[in-house]
């Protein structure tokens, strides 16, 4: 009895340090993860010494991995795992080959390893990722869906399905060659017996059991048997030899085709994310600082050859199977670390004598440095993505790639509507539109989406919506409306500002992802912001008050009166003391600059829908900073007022042409202020400006946009083109006449 209470003290120490750690990295804008794996260094075996028996706590852990895997299973149903099978099987297979050959090459050239043996254990430790990471990073970041989300899960299931045949083969690997060929033989059919067995509980015993204590009505039964299915499944494959995760996942995958797996993801989903926590910290608890600290210089080393290695062997794969560069590499940065159950093989290589002490050491070092980095480049993959796409190099590359890949797409289109992603909600949104007589055009990043496009015949782009290079080809200026169902928040954000910046006046309508987004979207531009909780409640809210005896009438107008509100009455009190927040993650990755309104400021009196900010420049006003108050996401009858600071969010030179407009006095007569495009017929086609007309408006024209750049300044001669966009502030036809008298003149 006396190790019960110890274990409890040991449980709750774990527990409370993994509250505060969690609760320190939200507050300092990091996954929480990396709180748990700090909390478990700082109470381990080589902190603080306040858990000494880790074995005990790992237990726990092994649980939290099961339930992990168990909620992806059932999220990520069968009809989920076809779409991407290609990728799940033989990019995986690829992946996983091409590492093992390149490091048990490299370690053996170095002299690393001894014998090819010790080579290829060393390849099987480093291939591997970390499911759980990955999948608790995306998770936070609402990207489980999103194209590179299930690529990266793909190729890490396949991974864990792997790393039971890598554990069968083990003991094998220092026996002769026939022992080897026998152990392979062994965990095959070990894999296709269990295989056999999933297949039928699936269609046969799970549902009707399921069923059958649904029937019950007890919300207890119903949860005992979800996790007694979970873990029971588990440790049958970790008895044949395979791996836990596996047969968690598995079952995952046995409930997702049951009518009542939502009621059982919520159920598990509170489990999970308790003992998923302590699984980070026993990650944590593993790190030895003063072996770090001791090899920091060759630990630091590994990292970079491991990390920089494994992006340059995923990115063409996931290239190789028809997805965009952008996919590639966001899915490349999460992959290249190495996973958690390297540890368990480390260990069994230790055991087995295949791996040293040293060594053994320095990969669980290296290991958890790969960990603790990953939620940080996940976080800025996507902007890494885009930087290395506008590289010379690569963006002539990407360019003709993209002519040559997938593009359906009309020379002649226009009058059109431009659906960005094709997942469910794309889906509907293009049907509806089609049957009401819309031209549709598509932008899709996935294979899969892109076949039915084809085989529908629905003009459409691959690649990402988000992506200057695709965008330049769907003639924004042409279309009549933009719909944005992405699964992706930051791709749905940059999406929106660099449309608006091709086609000031397009009306977009965005679907939003979180509560505080409506308001984000709406200040970035949006016609329209969606949001699908909210549209659901007021629809049964409707259908509720008209069995409540409201006649129509009345029940329309209380339905527009919250969407023109932007859901405003409806949302919970709770939810307005999150909007810095929401305001500084919105805009983290754009280009933001604090400007003040000085007395004589044109815009003194005026309200934000008065000065037309927005279309003029480009520029949102995401907050205003007053004496007394703060006002995030300013409403359009908010006026300006003297000593105002406010948030401007947009491009450099949408910024620097705001501040210029803000002190000219022509301001006041914004009806003359317009964007006109510039048709073929215009005799400015072809005319140059000087950088001096273009900096000092002589001519006029007081900035021009060209395919998503604005240009309120240049360093030599700028000649117009068909297409370009002007911003005038005196009548076309004005600038035409003094533009030829100018050109004539200089003849």
């Amino acid at each position: 009895m006396a190790t019960e209470p110890k274990f409890i003290l040991d449980l709750v120490t774990a527990l409370g340090s993994a509250t505060v750690g969690g609760f320190l990295a939200n507050r300092l804008r990091q996954p929480v993860l990396l709180g748990y794996l700090l909390s478990g260094l700082i109470i381990g075996p080589f902190g603080l010494k306040l858990i000494k028996d880790v074995p005990q706590i790992q237990s726990l852990a092994e649980v939290g991995v099961a339930f992990l895997l168990f909620a992806l299973g059932v999220e990520f149903s069968i009809a989920e795992l076809k779409r991407v099978k290609d990728i799940a099987l033989k990019g995986s297979l690829l992946q996983i080959g091409l590492t093992t050959g390149a490091i048990a090459l490299i370690s053996l050239i170095f002299g690393w390893t001894k014998t090819p043996i010790e080579g290829i254990f060393l390849g099987f430790l480093l291939s591997l990722s970390s499911t759980a990471v990955v999948l608790k990073t995306l998770t936070e970041r609402g990207e489980t869906n999103t194209t590179h989300g299930q690529v990266m899960l793909a190729i890490l299931i396949a991974q864990d399905l792997a790393l039971g045949l890598m554990l069968a083969i083990l003991p094998a690997l220092s026996q002769p060659g026939s022992a080897l060929g026998i152990a392979l033989l062994q965990a095959g059919l070990k894999g296709v017996i269990f295989i056999a067995f999933a297949i039928f509980a699936g269609i046969w015993l799970v549902p009707p059991l399921i069923k059958t204590i649904a029937a019950t009505e007890s919300s207890e039964l119903f949860l005992l048997s979800v996790i007694a299915l979970c873990l029971g499944v588990a440790l049958l494959t970790d008895a044949l030899g395979l791996s836990i995760e596996m047969g968690a996942f598995i079952a995952g995958l046995m409930i997702a085709e049951v009518d009542y797996s939502d009621q059982a993801l919520a159920k598990v989903l509170p489990l999970r994310d308790t003992f998923a926590s302590l699984f980070f910290i026993s990650i944590g608890m593993l790190i030895e600082p003063l072996v770090i600290l001791d090899n920091f210089g060759l630990i630091i080393s590994l990292v970079l050859i491991v990390m920089l290695g494994k992006a340059l062997i995923v990115a063409p794969i996931i290239l190789g199977f028809g997805y965009s560069f952008k996919t590639a590499i966001i899915a490349s940065l999460g992959l290249n670390q190495i996973g958690e159950f390297s540890f368990v093989l480390a260990q069994e290589g230790l055991d087995l004598g295949i791996l040293g002490e040293k060594k053994y050491l320095l990969i669980i070092g290296t290991t958890a440095i790969t960990l603790v980095l990953t939620p940080v480049l996940l976080k800025a993959a996507p902007q890494l993505a885009d930087q290395i796409a506008a590289l010379p190099g690569i963006s002539s590359f990407l360019k003709k790639f993209r002519d040559v890949k997938a593009i359906a797409l009309p020379e002649t289109l226009q009058n059109h509507v431009v659906v960005a992603g094709y997942g469910r909600v794309g889906q509907v949104l293009v049907n509806m539109l089609r049957n009401q007589g819309q031209t549709v055009l598509v932008i899709e990043n996935s294979e899969a989406a892109i076949q039915k496009l084809r085989l529908q015949q629905i003009p459409y782009i691959f690649g990402d919506a988000d992506s200057d290079l695709v965008l330049e080809k769907v003639h924004l200026e042409r279309a009549k409306a933009l719909a944005v169902a992405l699964p992706d928040p930051a791709s749905t954000r940059i999406l929106l500002q660099r449309a608006l910046s091709l086609a000031p006046d397009l009306k977009i309508v965005v679907r939003a992802h979180e509560n505080m987004e409506v308001e984000i979207l709406t200040q970035l531009g949006a016609w329209e912001v969606v949001q699908p909780e909210f549209e659901a409640a007021l629809e049964i809210g409707a259908n509720l008050l008209a069995v409540l005896g409201k006649n129509t009438d009345v029940i329309q107008s209380v339905i527009r009166s919250i969407r023109t509100g932007r859901y405003r009455s409806v949302l919970p009190e709770k939810i307005t003391n999150l909007e810095l927040r929401a305001l500084q993650e919105a805009t983290e990755n754009l280009n933001t600059n604090w400007v003040g309104i000085h007395p004589d400021s044109p815009l003194v009196g005026l309200t934000l829908a008065k000065a037309n900010i927005r279309h003029l420049t480009g520029v949102t006003i995401m907050e205003i900073e007053r004496e007394n108050e703060r006002l995030n996401y300013p409403t359009p009858d908010t006026e300006f007022q003297v000593n105002d600071r406010v948030l401007a969010v947009g491009s450099k030179d949408e910024i620097d042409l705001f501040k210029t407009l803000m002190g000219q006095a022509s301001w006041l007569s914004r009806d003359k202020i317009r964007w006109v495009p510039l048709e073929e017929t215009s005799p400015l086609v072809g005319l140059s400006l000087t950088p001096e007309e273009l900096t000092n408006n002589s001519t006029g024209i007081i900035a021009i946009r060209r395919q998503g750049n604005l240009y309120k300044s240049v360093n030599k001669p700028f000649k117009l083109k068909e297409g370009d966009v002007l911003l005038l502030q005196t009548p076309l036809e004005d600038v035409e006449k003094l533009m030829q008298e100018r050109s004539v003149s200089s003849v």
